[in-house]
């Protein structure tokens, strides 16, 4: 089964798509973040690894529960409050907990306790959520993978997986044991367990048909079971009753077109893939009579894409690269991922709230949801959220407007990001999210991330310049941003070029004017990759025509952590050029780093010392710098993130008091004003969940203030860029 996807097709999605929500419309806005790491036990090490995988909610609504397979523990959330979720803790399963799924008081969580691949084994685990306590559990005979309870609470189902190795012959099928399904009777809530009953799933999907992989179920009305068999690209109903395969089909292959399929360091969405197979992860019914599914991928196959067919497998939509696009254009695209499942849409949440039932579409690799609404024929994109890193399982809450997502990902053993419970709320406003996004040009989105340096237009009010840094290292670009529109936009990208190609050895941090039409670029030096530590003079075309290496009594004591920032003072023949070193140097005084001076025209260099704030964790260093009226402007943070987060702020030195010193002389410190800071503003612009990396700040033509964080190329990072207005009022 073949589903070709047009441009046409995809052009006509796209555009359709970036009409966002407009005031008094209901849109959904992420109101908090809850760090599942707050659910430790107070016997266990904060450095301890967890996750929320699958989540589900009570009936009242008051409580999350997700499965945390790494703690090996099911975790609970009070949102009674949805505004200020509170730990409800953890409750270990002597076990890897894979799903959980709500019944009435209990929760059903399926429970892996293999000993090996060969020799997999779980259980379904019965817990009541008053004394969050186990009160009894089924045997499974295999690896569960998902657990759905039928709507009208009489019975569960369970995907036993019995997942193959990887490892083994290069992980291809068949594995034994086969997977199969379970189906086991609830009452009140329990299940009980002499009622088991497994449905053979061997011999139905053409792909790995002895060794069926059963990944993920869902239950609709009627009591029939969807089922996904993702490595067998295959999707197989059953009723629920009987445990009767009632049909089964193959989930097909899609050609795509317009999709970037290279990890190469550059973001191109021209390339094309033919006959990739869906492989789908998860499923929702969309009602009795239809069914959706996102196409993760995991074997050989992976469409970036989510389908919805019928029961008996007729294609009725195929959203082909149209979300991935979208996301594209919001700058959440993970390049890493390009040549391999793009996106990787994986979870899944169907639910009607009011008089429409929307789908919720879920990106683990672009850890962003997709919000849809199910119009009967092609879906309507209606915005695009901002989750964690890697979205797994999302639930929705209707009777409170509420949808959670838990995200897995848990990067502690980093000093990174931590897994987190995101909420959202349905109500009339407008979209907070995205705060920039990209135009199409040519009918592709302007590929972009990674947003590092920042400068206002000269003339024109609204207008700003930033550039990427060396994530892109096959793309060095200046982006033109329209800060008069909301989301501002990304009308333009000005490659940077050396003998007509992207140069390359560039991590661009920073940005200016160079008063003829042209930029200056600072560019953050690594010896060890053999970029230097240095400055570019480019012209309007964005062609290199002079390269400025920092001198080499400064390159004696440099590390990594060099020039994040670049400004000009002054015009013509009495410019100067002021830099923002990121971090302490091997010459440095402790907490001291420097500010480099350096004219153009006398080709003469200078430095002067500047202070640091101490922090109890991680770092602090500057991100940027930016001239303005008397003044410059700096940022200075450190690298926390979340709660731990304290030191994102804005400071400013006077001009007339820079009396740069010689390079290799005794430099004098300035004196430093703080003017902002940036906590509260990021802390709003994220419901509480602040990103580390601040690292633009400029002002336009008018006056007016902006900075923009970096999004660190979605690697690693949950792919958020905030572009916001800085309210500097009281600051002369």
């Amino acid at each position: 089964m073949k589903y070709r996807i047009s441009r046409a097709a995809f052009m006509t999605a796209l555009l359709t798509s970036v009409a966002m929500p407009a005031a008094a419309e209901q849109v959904f806005n992420r109101i908090a973040s809850f760090p599942v790491a707050a659910n430790l036990a107070a016997d266990k090490e904060k450095s301890t690894v967890t996750s929320a995988e699958i989540i589900a909610a009570t009936e009242d609504g008051n409580t999350l529960v997700y499965s945390d397979s790494p703690l090996g523990a099911i975790g609970f959330i009070d949102i009674s409050d949805a505004r200020a979720p509170k730990a409800g803790g953890a409750l270990m399963m002597d076990g890897e907990p894979t799903s959980v799924a709500v019944a009435g008081g209990k929760v059903l969580a399926a429970v892996n306790t293999s000993e090996s691949y060969v020799k997999p084994s779980g259980k379904l685990a019965i817990v009541d959520i008053a004394s969050k306590t186990v009160e009894a559990s089924c045997d499974l005979g295999g690896q569960p993978d998902s657990v759905a309870v039928s709507p009208d609470k009489s019975f569960a189902a369970i995907a036993i997986e019995n997942e193959r190795d990887e490892e083994l012959n290069d992980g291809k099928l068949p594995q034994m044991p086969a997977g199969d399904l379970a189906i086991v009777a609830l009452k009140d809530g329990a299940a009980d367990c002499a009622t088991m009953k497994h449905v053979t799933l061997t011999g139905l999907a053409e792909v790995g048909g002895d060794d069926p992989e059963p990944e993920f179920v869902s239950i609709n009305g009627r009591g029939e079971i969807a089922l996904t068999l993702q490595e067998n690209n295959h999707i197989v109903i059953v009723d629920g009753k009987t445990g009767a395969v009632v049909s089964h089909f193959s989930a097909g292959t899609v050609d795509l077109e317009g999709i970037d399929t290279k990890s190469d360091g550059a973001l191109n969405f021209t390339g094309k893939k033919a006959g990739v197979k869906r492989e789908p992860d998860a499923v929702k019914w969309l009602d009795d009579d239809r069914l959706v599914v996102a196409n993760e991928g995991d074997y050989e196959g992976g469409s970036r894409s989510f389908t919805i067919f019928d029961k008996t497998g007729k294609v009725l939509f195929e959203s082909g690269p149209s979300l991935e696009r979208e996301i594209a254009a919001i700058g959440h695209f993970p390049d890493k991922r390009a040549k391999s499942k793009g996106v990787e849409l994986e979870g899944l949440e169907v639910a009607r709230f009011g008089d429409d039932r929307y789908i919720f579409v879920l990106s683990e690799r672009a850890s962003v949801v997709g919000v849809y609404k199910d119009t009967g024929a092609e879906p309507q994109l209606l915005g695009l959220l901002p989750s964690g890193i890697s979205p797994e399982g999302a639930v929705a809450i209707p009777g409170r407007n509420l949808l959670a997502t838990a995200n897995e990902a848990d990067l502690v053993e980093d000093g990174a990001a931590r897994s987190h419970v995101m909420l959202y709320e349905l109500g009339e406003g407008e979209a907070a999210y995205p705060t920039i996004r990209s135009e199409t040009v040519d009918g592709n989105p302007i590929g972009w991330g990674a947003l590092s340096g920042l400068v206002g237009d000269a003339e024109k009010a609204g207008q700003l310049y930033a550039v990427n840094d060396s994530f892109y290292s096959m793309q060095p670009r200046i982006f033109t941003i329209d800060a008069t529109r909301k989301p501002a936009r990304i009308t333009d990208a000005l490659a940077v070029t050396r003998n007509g190609e992207p140069a390359q050895k560039l991590d661009i941090e920073g940005i200016t004017l160079d008063g003829e039409g042209g930029f200056w670029l600072a560019s953050e030096g690594n010896s060890e990759k053999l970029v230097p530590h240095a400055l570019y003079h480019v012209n309007a075309k964005g062609e290199i025509k002079e390269e400025i290496a920092l001198p080499a009594e400064l390159l004696k004591g440099e590390t990594r952590f060099g020039l994040e920032g670049v400004t000009r003072v002054g015009t013509g023949d009495d410019a100067v050029l002021w830099m923002a070193v990121q971090r302490e140097w091997k010459d440095d005084e402790k907490g001291t780093v420097k500010l480099l001076a350096y004219k153009p025209e006398a080709k003469e260099w200078g430095a002067v010392r500047y202070p640091l704030e101490k922090t109890e964790a991680g770092w602090v260093g500057l991100s940027e710098i930016t001239a303005h009226g008397d003044h410059l402007y700096l940022i200075e943070r450190d690298n926390q993130i979340g709660d731990q987060a304290k030191i994102k702020k804005l400071y400013r030195v006077a001009i007339a008091d820079l009396k740069p010193a010689a390079i290799g002389s005794a430099l004098p410190t300035v004196a430093k004003e703080e003017v902002h800071d940036f906590v509260p503003d990021l802390k709003a612009a994220t419901s509480g969940y602040v990103v580390d990396k601040l690292e633009g700040f400029a002002f336009d033509a008018a006056g007016t203030a902006y900075a923009v964080t970096d999004n660190d190329g979605v690697d690693d990072s949950s792919g958020e860029t905030l572009f916001f207005a800085v309210d500097l009022k009281g600051t002369n």
